[in-house]
């Protein structure tokens, strides 16, 4: 416990509180139990300990590692019923993915512990109602995605802008501030902004992410075999090459000597871990049951990343506007253009050249242009998408 509290307390001294991500102030902290999920490598860890350092006692409070090696001899439950008993009241566990059994230690936790507040951090992959225990009805969960357009703005170059509903920036509401050059570090965005990382080893990071993602979170909570785990890197590899593509599951299953069902499977494990996303037709998310039209990567950043000279502008434009606006909305393919947005609004995704075309039979269509700073009617400009969160 000593070397625990001792770790905390490092971890503590090197946060900065000069940046807080966009869950800080959406996540209710004083729920009983409470899990933030999300892909690998975007700011969970550092957004909890400056939750921690900023609001709570420190003699309350304990942070831990699921992996630590104090758990090799100790389990989960040990640590609570330690932790109470010095008068802890608030305990953060990082990373529980990594340990095994943890949904009915964690069951067990709250029933023996209301006076203890458990926040725990996992992979995107987690599943909480399928763990051993069922805690869906016990946990209040979150999930976090990368940083916005807006979010970057603030973080790298301290320009402060507002978040805007869809249908502010639908109806021409974005406001610029005096002197602000809205499409001067857009391209950068695009290519390293979706990660809150910076320095020279930014693509090595990003494949590390990618790589622990893989042979880690997800094979560890799917018990994939090694022989597996390759099929997956080899069928990232397919789509970044190719994506935006219609898939056809039999065609790749082919290429990887898999089933068609098999392949169906493989993707859906990628899009949970946050490396690619899927475009139905259909609305229901993850868990939809509607046929994939399109597969992507999952943000723009890992194209730039895993395509390299592969990558092209519209694919790029068409990844940015999936990957924001999926946060918050129901977005699926339209059978007229680009995308559909709570099945009420369509958009075409293109230059400064776009034409109205593709949109004409829409009852609500947009045209969604990059390289524009401003917009007018219904053309909007690309960038501003990434005002929503």
């Amino acid at each position: 416990m000593e070397r625990l509290q001792a770790t905390f307390d490092k971890l503590l001294r090197e946060t900065t509180s000069k940046f807080h991500r966009y869950m800080y102030d959406r996540i209710d902290w004083q729920a009983r139990v409470v899990g933030l999920l999300g892909p690998r490598g975007v700011g969970k860890t550092t957004m909890v300990l400056q939750y921690i350092k900023e609001n709570l006692p420190r003699k309350e409070t304990l942070y831990v590692v699921a992996e630590d090696l104090y758990f090799s001899s100790h389990t989960l439950v040990d640590l609570a019923d330690a932790f109470a008993r010095i008068g802890g009241k608030h305990l953060f566990i990082d990373e529980i993915h990594k340990y095994k059994g943890w949904s009915r230690e964690l069951k067990l936790i709250y029933d023996y512990h209301s006076e203890l507040h458990v926040f725990f951090t996992g992979s995107s992959v987690l599943d909480i109602s399928k763990g051993v225990a069922d805690l869906s009805r016990r946990v209040l969960t979150f999930e976090m995605q990368g940083l916005s357009y807006r979010e970057y703005l603030a973080l790298f170059h301290k320009i402060e802008l507002p978040t805007y509903t869809l249908q502010q920036i639908l109806a021409q509401q974005v406001v610029l501030p005096k002197g602000f050059l809205p499409i001067q570090h857009f391209a950068d965005y695009l290519k390293r902004g979706y990660y809150p990382f910076r320095d020279d080893n930014f693509e090595r990071y990003i494949m590390q992410v990618v790589n622990t993602t893989l042979e880690v979170d997800v094979a560890q909570y799917a018990d994939l075999t090694p022989a597996t785990v390759r099929k997956l890197k080899r069928l990232l590899a397919i789509i970044a090459e190719a994506a935006p593509f219609k898939p056809n599951f039999t065609q790749i299953g082919g290429q990887l000597e898999v089933s068609r069902n098999n392949i169906a499977d493989l993707c859906a494990w990628l899009e949970k871990a946050g490396l690619i996303g899927q475009l139905r037709n259909s609305t229901g998310g993850i868990q939809g049951l509607g046929r994939v039209d399109k597969v992507y990567l999952d943000n723009s950043t890992l194209i730039y990343v895993l395509g390299r000279e592969n990558t092209e502008i519209g694919t790029i434009r068409e990844t940015f506007f999936f990957n924001q606006m999926r946060v918050a909305h129901d977005i699926t393919s339209s059978p007229v253009s680009d995308f559909l947005i709570a099945e009420e609004y369509t958009f075409e995704v293109g230059g400064k050249k776009k034409k109205q075309k593709q949109i004409q039979s829409a009852e609500q269509g947009y045209v969604v242009k990059d390289d524009i700073e401003t917009g007018y009617g219904n053309i909007i400009p690309l960038w501003q998408f990434g005002l929503t969160y």
